[in-house]
């Protein structure tokens, strides 16, 4: 077994057959590894097959290379649900099925992995000893779950919990949808943990039991036996997969250089001979100056030297205290000339001007907001340290969102900015944010008629936390109640989360 990834599959304690499949092996031309779970949909053999057609796909679009991957990622994908839909088409036995699945391309040597997905299988993160679901179940319980609005046990005991939304096969048309693939990518940091199930798992284990078991001191293969072995536990009702891979890489510590130390050459005198006294000013011997006159006669005249060095630097001192005035008033008429001319006058700067330069945290948090692939976005503490100081709003243009910070992340204004802390346009949806502490906002967050969800947000020395705009249809009679536009930190009518 290769120490960084490990794949298991069990038909659990209830089903005759096991319809789920999965890969975990390394492509052949350049290390990369991929992880996929794939879980079959429609009764006896019809699952199975849609599985293994999936399973050949993924495997034929990316065991040979990895050029523009996410892209074969999707490719792959899309040619398994024509696939399915074809043989459908041919054996009228096999008209039900289809399949889900979440696939992840892990490249170990840049710590980084893409992912696909589509249905209800699930992918999740381990980092620092906690455990994030990246991916989102694309199903009625599961939006219920990721919104808020039922917690993992009710989830788990729903009755509506196998309904799904999105499948292989169900004849949707997934290369013209857009968005039916959920994408992304995502930092893969060593020590760093992935793990790919079935809701066979999911639906029997919850997250503090996966948590725990991730943590342990085995290796991949006991882990992920201890995973099977703790839904069988709990009731094993449908097949279950799981898949593990691990960053093994060696952290990179830094040490900081000590500067060389500085030997300083000995100073060398050029005269070692014993220096002659010096003669005080006042006593040295008359300077002789010779000077010609008319006379035929050669006269000389004796200066004592100390009236003649009193002259020289009195007139020295004179033309420079001169020559200093002259070019202090001409500076004066020069700046005065320059300030008062029309083309010349300088403007203050408005506060608008003085805030508009972004520090390079929030250059690349918007950047990354801009070029997401996919709904979710995961802040991690390498990448986005808190806190992040705006200048500027954050503006999210996406249909759907999920920002998730791994530790408590905390966003503060700069102390010229008064503007919000994130801007949600109309064209947003479905917002959600976990982990973040705004901080010292007029405004914290100003949305469109959106769906906002919080979980473990904190709004602190924020008079307004959150305003809402509603854009209503021009010339036309509105009835009904309208909810409140804002809500201070003191009033948002949030239950806090578990």
């Amino acid at each position: 077994m290769n120490k960084n990834y490990f794949g298991i599959t069990d038909t659990g304690k209830v089903r005759d057959n096991n319809e789920d499949t999965f890969i975990a092996e390394v492509t052949s031309s350049d290390n990369l590894i991929i992880a996929c779970v794939i879980d079959g949909v429609g009764g006896y053999s019809g699952g199975e097959i849609a599985a293994e057609i999936a399973k050949f796909c993924v495997l034929e679009h990316l065991s040979k290379s990895s050029v523009n991957l996410p892209e074969r990622m999707k490719n792959a994908i899309v040619a398994a649900d024509a696939k399915i839909v074809a043989e459908k088409l041919q054996v009228k036995e096999l008209e039900n099925m289809a399949c889900v699945l979440t696939l992840a391309v892990i490249d170990l040597k840049n710590n980084l992995f893409h992912y696909a997905h589509v249905g209800d299988t699930r992918l999740y993160l381990l980092r620092d000893n906690t455990l994030v679901k990246i991916t989102k179940d694309q199903s009625f319980v599961g939006f219920m779950e990721d919104s808020g609005r039922l917690t993992e046990e009710q989830a788990m005991k729903h009755p509506k919990r196998n309904e799904i939304n999105k499948a292989l096969g169900f004849g949707a048309n997934v290369a013209e949808q857009l968005d039916y693939i959920e994408v992304g990518q995502s930092p893969f940091l060593p020590g760093d943990l992935l793990l790919l199930c079935s809701d066979g798992l999911s639906d029997m284990v919850n997250r503090e039991e996966i948590t725990n078991i991730l943590l342990g001191t085995a290796d991949l293969e006991q882990k992920a036996a201890k995973l099977i072995a703790a839904a069988n536990q709990n009731g094993g009702l449908d097949n279950i997969t799981a898949v593990l891979v691990a960053n093994t890489n060696k952290k990179l510590v830094y040490e900081a250089t000590k500067p060389d130390p500085v030997i300083k050459a000995p100073v060398r005198r050029k005269n070692l001979r014993t220096p002659e006294p010096e003669i005080p000013y006042n006593q040295q011997p008359a300077e002789v100056v010779e000077m010609q006159v008319d006379e035929p006669e050669t006269s000389y005249q004796t200066i004592p030297p100390t009236h003649q060095s009193k002259k020289t630097g009195k007139g020295l001192v004179i033309g420079l205290s001169v020559l200093c005035v002259l070019l202090l008033a001409s500076t004066i008429y020069l700046y005065w000339m320059y300030n008062n001319h029309p083309a010349n006058s300088i403007k203050p700067k408005t506060l608008t001007e003085v805030t508009e330069k972004r520090n390079t945290k929030e250059i690349m948090l918007q950047d990354t907001l801009n070029k997401l692939k996919g709904q979710t976005l995961i802040l991690s503490d390498s990448l986005f340290p808190s806190p992040i100081i705006l200048h500027q709003p954050l503006v999210f243009n996406s249909d759907s969102i999920f920002i998730r910070s791994e530790k408590e992340l905390l966003i503060i204004s700069d102390s010229l900015y008064k503007g919000v802390a994130i801007d949600i346009k109309p064209k947003s949806k479905f917002v959600q944010l976990r982990n973040i502490v705004f901080e010292n906002f007029n405004t914290a967050i100003s949305t469109s008629n959106n769906a906002l969800v919080l979980r473990n947000v904190k709004f602190t020395n924020c008079p307004n936390a959150i305003q809402s705009t509603y854009n209503l249809e021009k010339k036309k009679y509105i009835n009904g109640k309208i909810p409140f536009s804002s809500f201070s930190a003191d009033s948002i009518p949030l239950k806090p989360t578990e």
